[in-house]
Formats: structure tokens, C-alpha cells, sequence
């Protein structure tokens, strides 16, 4: 079979984050742990060079996407440099956009204008069933997905590149309220024990570990620390520590004595360890074997691995999509920006099924969340060190508390059942 219609159907957009860790040096760990990939890459990349078999398909699939491409090159500049947002925000839209692009590229869609609304619907449906490429997205995904192509389809009416809006009556579907997942307390007790503290990796793993349940930070903002970073609060315990969130908005978050023991240690017995691998010095609080910053893709792996390790959470499965810490990258176009491209291949991204969702990063800050309100913190503390804008994003961690209150008045209480 041949594969150039997988091959057409994933317009490559080149994400942000691809061949991007935390060290910027162009070089991830998976193509080191995995040559194949690179490989697969190169041949990919040369599919359509010079005296190439498929040298004029590759061509005239790039002529044919050219304005397809500019249309989501411009949407993503007006994202990066007019909305401010985030690199890991942008790299999702990235993600969305690619696969629409692509799906459009295969039924030999040029331009915005050619969309309609049945054809979106079509794409909807698509996205539920999937194909030999590209796995079912769950209701939650699809609406992700959808929103940013109403707004993308939005921003090229505003720029004149439609005469209309076909995305302008397609709503999402509705997702059902989804608490979030946390552990307890003797389950996170037992994860940041489990870890051992006599070698260089065991004292990055248990200061990471540590940090995140004990500030309650989104790995993104934990992964993009630098050892300065750490200087007033190491002067000065009650300080708080200043981390970087959405939208490059900074706050101070405590940081307890717990995890500044943890990160001193790996300071002091771990790190300089790990530094003598890097090719150059590293500003990054946390590296990796190489030395480099320690990527979210890492960070994953590690959680997965330290669950299981004591005893909670699932099998281990792939990480998700690789994405940038650190400095946000240049927006698309820019110089030292990755090209975009036109229909090529690309792996489809996502949480594999099956992955247990207690071993992610996020799962320790949900615990962190649940945790104080179920010691009777005010949620207006609680929204300020998450680093919600909006006081109802962090009331669903009630839910939490109020659902779990109901089972133990189920379990304990003996006339709570008839």
C-alpha cells in the first residue's frame, strides 16, 4: 500500500518543539535514544530532493499547500507576537492546525474560501473515528481542536484572506465535567519516598518531584527555572520563589522545607554531576544526562517511572508531544524560526490510551490544590498559587473535595446506605 495518502494527510506545520529540548541545541533525546527516528526523518526530509523518485508529487504538493501554509503561518505570528501566548499553547495549536491543513491538502483544498460548513462537520467526524494514521480523539480533544479552527478560520476573514466564515456555526461537543485526577496523601508520600537520594539522578528525580507537589507549579514553569532563580529564596526562605507562567505572567510561590532540602542536595551532590556531560554551561535548574536543561518529554518519563516504582499509577507508556521550556521560540518565519512545510508526514501527537493518568506531572498539582482545600485553605490562596486568572477555574478542585467527602460518608457512616 502506498503511503503517500498518510503521507499527504498530515501537513507538516514544523512544531516549535520538534528537535527543541530545554538546551536548544537542536539535538532531542529521543533521536539520540533512537536513531531510527532520525533516519525516518532525513528520509522523509529528502523525499523530495533533487533526482528523488517523488521529487515532482513532493513539488506540486508543496505548490498545492503554499497558501494553506501562509494562511496558518499568519494566524500563528498574530498568536506568537500580537496574543503574547505561551510556547507550549502555541505548539498545541500547531499540533491542531497541522492535521486540519493536511486533511484539507488531501481533498485538494487551496484556500480558505473552498471550506464549508459541511466539510467541517466532515472533519469533526473525522477526527472521532480516525484513520490508519491518526487515532480517535477523545470529546475533549475534538473541541480543542475545533475552537482553534473557528478562530483560525475567524482571523482570515479579519484579514481578508475569505469572504466568509463556514466555522462560525460549528460548535464543539460537549464535553462532560471531568474531575481531576489526584493522588492522596499517603499515595504521594509514598512516590517522593520511593526515590532514591544517593546518586545524581535519584537527587535530580526527588528535587523535581519535590518541587512540584510542594509549589504546586505546572512542570512547564518548574522545567524553565535557572539556578539564579533559586538565589533569593535560598537568602531568604520566607521569600517565595518567582515563576513564569501562561502568557509570561510571573508569581511567587512558597516553597517549602521539604523541597528546599531536596533541591539543595541535588545543588550541592547531584547536579555538578550531571554538568560535567554538557557541551557548554547550562543556566537550567534541572538537567539531564547530557547536561542539557531537562525537557517536559523527560519530566514525563520520570513520573512514570517513579510511579510504578512505588507502587501507583499504570504501564508505562510513550510520553506526549515534545514540547519547549525555557524562552519562548522565535514566532514562525522568524529568522531561526523552523520552516513550515507543506503535506509531508508527521507523527500524530497525544496521550497514548492506557497511560495512567496518575503518574503525570499535572497529577501533583491537582494533589496540591486538593490537598490544601482539604486542610481548610481559603480558594482564593489556592487561585493565586496556581496562577489562575479566574477563581472558577480553581473551584472544580471543591468538586474534588466535596466528591471524596461524600465517599467516606458512604464508607464510614453506617446509615449512609439503606
Amino acid at each position: 500500500m502506498s503511503s503517500e495518502p498518510a503521507r499527504r494527510r498530515s501537513a507538516r506545520l514544523a512544531d516549535p518543539a520538534d528537535g527543541v529540548p530545554g538546551d536548544f541545541t537542536g539535538h532531542s533525546e529521543q533521536q539520540s535514544r533512537d536513531p531510527a527516528a532520525s533516519s525516518d526523518r532525513s528520509a522523509t526530509d529528502g523525499a523530495g530532493s533533487p533526482g528523488s523518485p517523488e521529487s515532482d508529487s513532493s513539488a506540486s504538493d508543496s505548490s498545492a499547500a503554499a497558501p494553506l501554509v501562509a494562511w496558518v503561518r499568519g494566524y500563528l505570528d498574530h498568536l506568537a507576537v500580537e496574543r503574547g501566548l505561551s510556547a507550549n499553547t502555541l505548539a498545541a495549536y500547531r499540533r491542531d492546525l497541522n492535521r486540519y491543513i493536511g486533511w484539507l491538502c488531501d481533498l485538494g483544498i487551496a484556500s480558505p474560501d473552498q471550506v464549508d460548513a459541511p466539510l467541517l462537520a466532515g472533519y469533526e467526524r473525522f477526527l472521532a473515528t480516525g484513520d490508519e494514521a491518526h487515532r480517535p480523539l477523545a470529546a475533549s480533544s475534538i473541541a480543542r481542536a475545533m475552537v482553534a479552527i473557528r478562530r483560525l478560520h475567524a482571523f482570515a476573514v479579519a484579514e481578508g484572506l475569505a469572504t466568509h466564515d463556514p466555522a462560525a456555526e460549528i460548535h464543539p461537543p460537549k464535553t462532560g465535567k471531568r474531575l481531576p485526577r489526584t493522588l492522596t496523601i499517603d499515595q504521594v508520600a509514598s512516590l517522593l519516598d520511593s526515590v532514591e537520594r544517593e546518586t545524581p539522578i535519584g537527587l535530580r528525580d526527588a528535587a523535581l518531584l519535590e518541587m512540584l507537589y510542594g509549589t504546586g507549579a505546572r512542570i512547564s514553569e518548574v522545567l524553565g527555572l535557572d539556578v539564579d532563580d533559586l538565589t533569593r529564596v535560598q537568602d531568604d526562605p520566607d521569600a517565595g520563589l518567582r515563576v513564569t507562567g501562561k502568557g509570561n505572567k510571573q508569581r511567587m510561590v512558597p516553597l517549602g522545607s521539604y523541597a528546599r532540602s531536596a533541591v539543595d542536595a541535588w545543588l550541592v551532590r547531584g547536579r555538578p554531576a550531571l554538568a560535567t556531560s554538557a557541551r557548554r554551561a547550562v543556566p537550567a535548574l534541572f538537567l539531564n544526562t547530557r547536561g542539557a536543561r531537562l525537557s517536559r518529554q523527560s519530566a514525563w518519563e520520570i513520573l512514570q517511572t517513579r510511579a510504578q516504582q512505588a507502587g501507583i499509577g499504570g504501564p508505562p507508556g510513550p510520553p506526549p508531544p515534545r514540547a519547549s521550556v525555557g524562552p519562548p521560540p522565535s514566532p514562525p518565519g522568524a529568522p531561526g524560526a523552523p520552516a513550515l512545510r507543506g503535506c509531508a508526514s508527521a507523527t500524530p501527537g497525544g496521550h497514548p490510551p492506557g497511560v495512567a493518568a496518575r503518574g503525570a506531572p499535572h497529577s501533583l498539582r491537582h494533589s496540591f490544590a486538593t490537598h490544601l482545600l482539604d486542610g481548610g485553605a481559603d480558594i482564593r490562596v489556592v487561585q493565586e498559587l496556581l496562577g489562575h486568572a479566574s477563581v472558577t477555574t480553581t473551584q472544580i478542585y471543591t468538586e474534588v473535595t466535596a466528591q471524596h467527602l461524600r465517599e467516606v460518608y458512604a464508607s464510614a457512616h453506617p446509615r449512609a446506605r439503606g
